[in-house]
């Protein structure tokens, strides 16, 4: 049988996608890096870091309107070859970014406490989780100014300027984490301190490497009116972000309500589901830049950008599928001793497994609609999703016995929820 060949809009897709997948992949595998690290130092630690990571990926998540909103913005400018106003909505976008995260720090801080038992940290787990949260806030301003940049820089079709930033990055942060949790004995802290550390780096390079994107704009200093559409955007896609982060917040909340080791294994397989995304997402990505540059030429090869993207995405997300569930006890080992931990982990991740192929379908959907700055639509649905899944949730707190199971049970509803839906609004907008 003869294997189908790549289209032109296979080849850029796949071209844009690689130096995608390792710069989406920094903020994850920070994380992915300090579980597998914490994971030797003992079961509550890493319960602690899960609870912090997961209040963390919130405020993050909730800023990926940085970078989205950014990108359709630039490419659809570029495309339309108006450089002076693609390059008006980074500066802007790095201000707006500055603004927040300077706010969301402090905070983070002040509220470590308090946000962590909100989730249901035990006493036993807390402490942990508190350290890491109030030294991880430090490290916000310089990630939410990254994905400012990094917005620019793929609407401008640069997407290698990133990966090699942040590959560097988690070199740092690898290295420097192994020294302090282990050669200073600094545990918690230690992975909370080299991870900031690497994030300071990343964002000022990240700065400095978006400027020829920027040299053309028409002011330096903030202006309101060029931030508006950006925050226009941002609140449809806080409202996407927020809501999606809601439910995997909150089934880790559910994990922390019914024992240690059933936290410490949905952190694993949770860790897990937000690195192998990011090589769904990074097929997404390149979908919102060709399908905003292609609107911003008159829109004819929008729909073929989609279609390429979800073939192109499904069969990735088969394989992984295949991948996870034949090695789900091998990785659940490398992150724990516990056996009850490795039991529960084993399980979740074979419910990951099935949520790949789902999930390759709602993140390559996902993209072209942000590409169409179809915010309001995807900011809805989002919640519909959310909604649609507090049954499940109610059940679980009702009926312990359902355990990590029951939880994941919930995700794979609410991603297969998200994928037909998607689905349905791709084919309608971009016929």
């Amino acid at each position: 049988m003869n294997r189908p060949e790549l289209t032109p809009v296979d080849r850029r897709i796949i071209a844009l996608a690689i130096p995608a997948f390792g710069a989406l992949a920094a903020e994850p595998l920070y994380r992915l890096v300090d579980t597998a690290i914490v994971g030797r130092i003992g079961t509550q630690e890493l319960g602690g870091v899960a609870v912090a990571v997961s209040i963390l990926s919130l405020v993050v998540g909730g800023s990926n309107f940085l970078a989205y909103g950014t990108t359709q913005r630039v490419a659809n400018r570029l495309g339309s070859s108006n450089r002076v106003g693609a390059a008006d909505v980074g500066v802007q976008a790095t201000w707006l970014a500055a603004m927040i995260g300077f706010l969301a720090a402090p905070l983070l801080a002040l509220l470590a406490r308090p946000l962590a038992e909100l989730l249901g940290a035990s006493d036993d787990v807390l402490p942990f989780a508190v350290t890491y949260l109030r030294i991880s806030a430090i490290g916000v301003p310089f990630v939410l100014v990254g994905l400012a940049a990094q917005g620019t820089q793929r609407g401008a079709s640069d997407y290698r300027s990133p990966l090699v930033v942040l590959v560097a990055a988690n070199i740092v942060n690898a290295t420097v984490e192994v020294v302090l949790v282990f050669g200073f004995d600094m545990g918690v802290a230690g992975a909370a301190w080299s991870t900031v550390v690497a994030q300071m780096l990343a964002g000022v390079a990240l700065v400095v490497l978006a400027r020829p994107h920027l040299v053309a704009a028409s002011s330096i200093r903030p202006m309101w009116i060029e931030m508006g559409p950006l925050l226009s955007a941002g609140r449809h896609l806080l409202l996407r972000v927020g809501a999606m982060l809601m439910v995997f917040t909150g089934a880790t909340s559910l994990a922390a309500r019914i024992d240690d080791a059933t936290l410490a294994a949905h952190s694993i397989a949770i860790t897990m589901f937000l690195f192998l995304a990011l090589t769904l997402d990074a097929l997404a990505v390149p979908a919102q830049t060709l399908v905003a540059e292609e609107l911003g030429r008159g829109g004819g090869g929008a729909a073929e950008v989609n279609r390429r993207a979800v073939r192109l995405s499904l069969i990735v997300g088969v394989g992984l599928a295949v991948l996870v569930a034949t090695t789900a006890p091998l990785i659940a080992r490398v992150f724990s001793d516990d056996t009850d931990v490795i039991s529960r982990a084993t399980a979740a991740l074979f419910f990951l497994a099935a949520i790949m192929i789902p999930g390759s379908l709602a993140f390559a959907t996902d993209g072209s609609l942000i590409g169409v700055g179809d915010y309001a639509f995807l900011g809805r649905a989002a919640l519909g999703y959310l909604v649609a899944v507090i049954p499940i949730a109610t059940a679980v707190v009702l009926v312990p016995g359902f355990g990590i199971a029951g939880i994941w049970t919930g995700l794979l509803v609410w991603m297969t929820l998200r994928s037909l839906v998607n689905f349905r609004r791709s084919r309608a907008v971009l016929p």
